[in-house]
C-alpha cells in the first residue's frame, strides 16, 4: 500500500506537487491522472526515493522507500524505458539488476517470457525500438517478483496487441493481491483498466474515487430518442411532449433527440401516451475521458487555439487578382499534381490517356511530390 500524506515539492518559487494526500490499496489498479506538468512524475519519483518532498511524507507498506529492506523485492518501477545502457543486451541488462538484487539469475529468463522478448533476449538495447524498450521496462519492474508497482505511461509505444496485453497484465496483478499504480494519459486505456483513479491538476488534489463515480459526478447522461424519419411531424410532437413534462431536449444533427432531465421509463410512457412512435430510445453516460476533460479543464497550463492562416499569408500586391481555385483540392484522394515538364525532355515523357495509349509508371524523383 502506497500512502502520501500532505506530499509537497518546490522548485524555487514554483510549486511542482501541492499538500497530496491519498491512498494506493492493493487489489486493485489505481489510475494515475492529470494534465502535462500536473506533478505526476514528480510524485511518483517522490515515492520512489528520487526526489525529497519539500513537506509531507509518502510511505509504501508503512515505511519511506529508502528504509525499505532490499526494495528491488518489495516495489517494482517503470518511469522512463529509456533509461538502460544502449550496449548492453537485453538479459544483460536485467541480469546485472537481478545481481544488485540477490536475485536468482533464472528469474531473469521468466521475465523475458512474461514481456516475450526471449527471441531478442541477445540484442543490444540500442537497437530496440519503443514499444520494445518498454516491454523491457516492465520485465524490469517485475523482475523481484515485488507486491507495488508504478508505471508511468507503460502502453507508450507498444501496438495494439501489446497495449491489450498491458491491459491484462495490470489486471492480473491486481488480482493477485498487488498494489498497481499506473500513469497515463490515454483515458480509453485507464477507463478499461482501472478501479480506481486519482486525479490531480497543477499538483493539487482534484479526485480519489472509482471509475464509475468519477464519470458519474463530472458528466451528465442523456437519453437518446429517435422517432420516423419520414415524419417529422411525429418528433415535433415529442418535442413539445417532453418539454412540458419538464425535460430538456436538444436536437441532433442526424435527427435524434437529445432528452435530459427525464428517465427512460418517463420518455417511453409520455411517447406512448403522444401516439408517437419510436425507432430508438437508449441510454449514454459520457466516457472518461468527456468527464477527465470536464474535471480539468480549469488546470491545463497549455491550450491550443484555431489556427488563423489568414494572418500567414503575405496580402496580395495592388491590383493582384487572387489564384483561382484548384478543382478537387481538399477532397479525399487529391495530391499534388507533378511540375510541368521542360519542352527539352517532353520527348521522353510517359505516354498518357491523351495519346490513347495506357500510362505506365514513370520514375520517380526527389522532386516528385507523390
Amino acid at each position: 500500500m502506497i500512502e502520501a500524506v500532505g506530499l509537497t515539492k518546490r522548485y524555487g518559487d514554483r510549486t511542482a506537487v501541492d499538500d497530496l494526500t491519498f491512498t494506493v490499496r492493493p487489489g486493485a489498479v489505481t489510475g494515475f491522472l492529470g494534465p502535462n506538468g500536473s506533478g505526476k512524475s514528480t510524485t511518483m519519483r517522490m515515492i520512489l526515493g528520487l526526489d525529497n518532498p519539500t513537506a509531507g511524507t509518502v510511505t509504501i507498506g508503512g515505511l519511506p522507500y529508502r528504509k525499505l529492506p532490499n526494495p528491488a523485492r518489495q516495489v517494482g518501477a517503470l518511469l522512463d524505458a529509456r533509461a538502460v545502457h544502449g550496449g548492453r543486451t537485453a538479459r544483460d541488462h536485467l541480469l546485472s539488476l537481478a545481481q544488485l538484487s540477490g536475485i536468482p539469475a533464472r528469474r531473469v529468463d521468466e521475465v523475458l517470457d512474461v514481456v516475450g522478448l526471449r527471441d531478442v533476449a541477445g540484442r543490444r538495447t540500442k537497437g530496440f525500438s519503443l514499444g520494445m524498450g518498454q516491454r523491457l521496462g516492465i520485465a524490469a519492474a517485475l523482475l523481484g517478483d515485488p507486491q507495488v508497482l508504478l508505471f508511468d505511461e507503460p502502453v507508450n509505444g507498444l501496438d495494439p496487441e501489446g497495449i491489450y496485453w498491458v491491459r491484462n497484465l495490470m489486471k492480473e496483478l491486481a488480482a493477485e493481491g498487488r498494489t498497481v499504480f499506473v500513469s497515463s494519459h490515454l483515458m480509453s486505456e485507464m477507463a478499461q483498466t482501472a478501479d480506481h483513479l486519482i486525479v490531480i491538476g497543477r499538483g493539487r488534489l482534484l479526485a480519489d474515487m472509482s471509475v464509475r463515480d468519477f464519470i458519474a459526478a463530472n458528466s451528465a447522461g442523456f437519453a437518446r430518442v429517435r422517432t420516423p424519419g419520414s415524419e417529422p411531424e411525429q418528433r415535433e410532437r415529442l418535442t413539445t411532449v417532453l418539454t412540458e413534462a419538464g425535460g430538456q431536449v436538444l436536437p441532433e444533427p442526424d435527427g435524434a433527440l437529445r432528452v435530459t432531465g427525464l428517465p427512460l421509463p418517463r420518455i417511453s410512457d409520455l411517447a406512448h401516451d403522444a401516439g408517437v412512435r419510436l425507432w430508438e430510445l437508449s441510454p449514454h453516460q459520457a466516457s472518461l475521458e468527456e468527464a477527465y476533460i470536464r474535471l480539468t479543464q480549469h488546470a491545463v497550463d497549455h491550450r491550443s487555439t484555431a489556427d488563423p492562416k489568414a494572418g500567414l499569408t503575405e496580402p496580395l500586391p495592388p491590383g493582384a487578382e487572387p489564384p483561382l481555385p484548384v478543382p478537387g483540392q481538399g477532397q479525399p484522394g487529391w495530391f499534388v499534381p507533378p511540375p510541368p515538364q521542360d519542352p527539352a525532355t517532353a520527348a521522353g515523357a510517359v505516354p498518357g490517356p491523351q495519346d490513347g495509349t495506357a500510362p505506365s509508371p514513370a520514375p520517380t524523383t526527389s522532386e516528385d511530390p507523390r
